[in-house]
């Protein structure tokens, strides 16, 4: 059976695509407690992206690193 691998790289490139793009996001909080972020890509760094949301409190932006998307701690879905 033939494993699918990802490595860091990949997922650097993939988030550098989305950059600009409206995404949405699932967040593993810990203790089996996820959140939605809905939001865009907007910086993209050698080890970490940042995304601006714009909820109904206030407008604010989250950093998040690659190894968090890698370990499925985060999960990036287009919209």
């Amino acid at each position: 059976m033939k494993r699918n691998i990802i490595n860091l790289d990949e997922i650097k490139q993939k988030i550098t695509d989305l950059k600009g793009t409206p995404v949405v996001m699932e967040v593993n909080r810990g203790r089996n407690k996820f959140v939605k972020i809905e939001g865009v890509i907007v910086s993209v760094y050698p080890s970490v992206f940042t995304v601006e949301t714009n909820s109904l409190k206030a407008y604010s932006s989250k950093t998040f690193s690659y190894f968090d998307v890698l370990c499925g701690d985060v999960k990036i879905l287009e919209q």
